[in-house]
């Protein structure tokens, strides 16, 4: 068991990232890093998570720090196992047939959060709930076994860009900002967690992702009140987003837009030219990346399919053409 030190904060990083091997001895000084307070970015099976002790307050605000993330923003709780997951929250019955015959692959549950559990209320932005998850990736696994205790960890990602799939992607965007990356190579899914909540005693949707939902479960994956309260991780309106505009359902590019294909709409790159929902997943924040580091300008999508994991892939692709900083390129062109 690694013990923690909750005097160290943000103002102790190195200079240097450490990128680290996802072997047995890079996991071991990945939870070593963690339990002295310090950032470490570690692949799931989804995308890459940047990793804080979530007991310890001083190294869950760095994470806010580090991604320039605002606090009232709530982070996810990546636990080793069901057991793990129960010491920190109740699980109302309508939550217990999502998990009864293990935690599937790419769900985060919003669950009640018990009150001994120790977990810093920044990680809940003060709610009375907790998102939490148990990853099946192999490195996660192994991370949080030899850490010996649950991590906070959001995407590993500056705040409102494209999450990372690769180490290189966490390196470019939080590079000397956090203490080391584990490298674990490519994301499988290429795409977050699917966020499930409870109201009135039945599930609701608050973020589609990985995890496919039938289509008869309601869904609130847009901020809860007309306040903007946040009660999930992924519900801002501009989130994952390149550092171009991005324009959805184009069939044809513009004059100086790059084009996403999918199917048989070509383009300049294609998501999946077979017209494979699951490529495109794991290819769409890949391709945003290769995007930003070309410099491209303008990014125009072909029409996705809007069922089973073409819901999650709308969904980022919404976020990512939602206006920033008084720029709605969607506007410009309808």
């Amino acid at each position: 068991m690694v013990s923690r030190n909750q005097n160290v904060t943000s103002r102790d990083m190195p200079e240097e990232t450490e990128r680290l091997a996802a072997d047995e001895t890079g996991i071991a000084r990945a939870a070593e890093l963690l339990a002295r307070g310090l950032l470490v970015a570690f692949p799931t099976e989804t995308v890459y998570g940047l990793g804080a002790d979530a007991r310890n307050g001083l190294a869950v605000a760095a994470i806010y720090e580090a991604k320039g993330r605002p606090s009232f923003n709530p982070l996810i709780t990546h636990v080793s196992d069901m057991n793990r997951a129960r010491e920190i929250a109740t699980f109302p019955e309508a939550a217990l047939p999502f998990v009864r015959n293990g935690w599937p692959v790419g769900l985060t549950l919003v669950v009640p959060l018990r009150e001994w559990s120790g977990i810093s209320s920044l990680v809940t932005a003060g709610q009375s709930t907790v998102a939490l998850r148990v990853p099946v990736s192999p490195v996660a696994q192994g991370l949080l076994k030899a850490f010996n205790g649950p991590i906070a960890a959001p995407s590993a990602n500056p705040s409102g860009r494209i999450s990372s799939t690769t180490a290189d992607h966490v390196m470019t965007g939080l590079g000397g900002r956090i203490a080391a990356v584990l490298d674990g190579g490519m994301a499988a899914a290429g795409l977050e967690s699917t966020i499930i909540g409870f109201r009135d005693k039945q599930p609701v949707v608050l973020r589609e992702g990985a995890f496919v939902v039938p289509d008869g479960v309601p869904r609130l994956t847009s901020p809860a009140d007309a306040s903007g309260r946040v009660e999930s991780p992924g519900q801002l309106a501009s989130h994952y987003a390149p550092s171009g505009l991005v324009r959805m359902n184009a069939r044809v590019a513009a004059p100086g837009e790059w084009h996403l294909g999918f199917g048989e709409i070509k383009g300049n790159a294609s998501l999946s030219q077979d017209g494979d929902l699951r490529e495109a997943a794991s290819r769409l924040f890949a391709l945003f990346h290769e995007a930003d580091a070309e410099g491209v300008e303008r990014i125009a999508v072909a029409p996705i399919p809007d069922h089973d994991l073409g819901r999650a892939i709308n969904d980022r692709l919404r976020r990512a053409a939602a206006p920033r900083h008084g720029r709605d390129f969607e506007g410009q062109l309808r």
